[in-house]
């Protein structure tokens, strides 16, 4: 299998792992995953762990700050 192939795998995988927190996890959750996920991968030459953790971590994270930050503005009242 090419490089190639190896990342669309790896985005689809992602992508799904997203979409099912996305959904099924409640806010402070996701966040605490997110960063189980991030300090996994900070160790990602162990065998079980991965460096692919990274960027699941990061995602998970994002949809909650994502989230705030639209309160936040809202709260304030722009409407950018």
């Amino acid at each position: 299998m090419s490089g190639k192939e190896d990342r669309r795998g790896l985005r689809a995988r992602i992508g799904q792992v997203s979409r099912w927190a996305r959904g099924r996890l409640p806010p402070g959750v996701r966040s605490l995953v997110g960063i189980l996920f991030l300090l996994g991968g900070l160790v990602g030459f162990l065998p079980v762990v991965g460096f692919w953790m990274i960027p699941l971590g990061l995602a998970l994270i994002w949809f909650d700050i994502a989230a705030l930050m639209r309160r936040l503005r809202h709260r304030r009242g722009d409407d950018r």
